[in-house]
């Protein structure tokens, strides 16, 4: 089936940023999604970069407020198991047609990552018109998704990589732009320290970067 659009919309409205997250330490899994849901950022990405990075959604699922979604999705394997960690949405960094085949498969929501227009159009003829932009800041930033918006009209982004709170509003700013994705309010030693509160601070920063 095509992307469920309406769902995928629904997660990626309700906040600005998504933060995304690569945590290995399952005991820092609920403090750290409980400050950024508090934060204003309930939309959380945790990539599977680590071994427990499945433990750790599995975790942060169980926080009120929080959805859930896994990013660096590359295969079928990872799709099935983002679902039986408790995944809302998955994330992955580019596109083929075999990951597109067994997101037909999958029940929830797929976000593939594009970096070219003939890359956004192959989505788009997959019946994909949510999708995110990576490495954003790579690939030319803002201005590169200012060019997409009138010959891709029918799409909207999800910047992410490379982006600080400057960056991120001058995406926000653009009509395709939807939200962004971003690291930058986990700080290494914030999260090093357990510092929940500065993190949460952080978080509410951002949840205002739209408005």
């Amino acid at each position: 089936m095509p992307q469920d659009a309406e769902a995928i919309r629904a997660i990626l409205s309700l906040a600005p940023v998504v933060p995304v997250i690569i945590l290995d330490d399952v005991l820092q899994a609920r403090p750290l999604a409980e400050a950024l849901v508090a934060g204003g950022l309930p939309i959380l990405e945790v990539t599977l970069r680590t071994p427990n990075a499945l433990k750790v959604i599995a975790e942060m699922a169980k926080v009120k407020g929080a959805i859930v979604g896994s990013g660096t999705v590359r295969n079928a394997i990872h799709m099935q198991q983002s679902v039986d960690a408790g995944c809302r949405f998955m994330v992955s960094p580019g596109i083929s047609p075999r990951i597109l085949d067994a997101a037909d498969d999958i029940g929830i929501p797929l976000l593939p990552g594009i970096g070219t227009p003939s890359e956004a159009m192959t989505a788009s003829d997959r019946g994909y018109s949510f999708l995110k932009f990576f490495p954003a800041e790579a690939l030319g930033g803002a201005p590169v998704l200012k060019a997409f918006a009138s010959p891709l009209a029918d799409i909207r982004f999800c910047p992410t990589g490379g982006l600080d709170p400057v960056k991120a509003r001058s995406y926000l700013a653009l009509p395709n732009v939807i939200c962004v994705g971003g690291s930058w309010m986990m700080p290494a030693d914030a999260l090093a320290s357990g510092d929940w509160a500065r993190i949460e601070t952080l978080a509410h920063e951002a949840s205002g970067l739209r408005g």
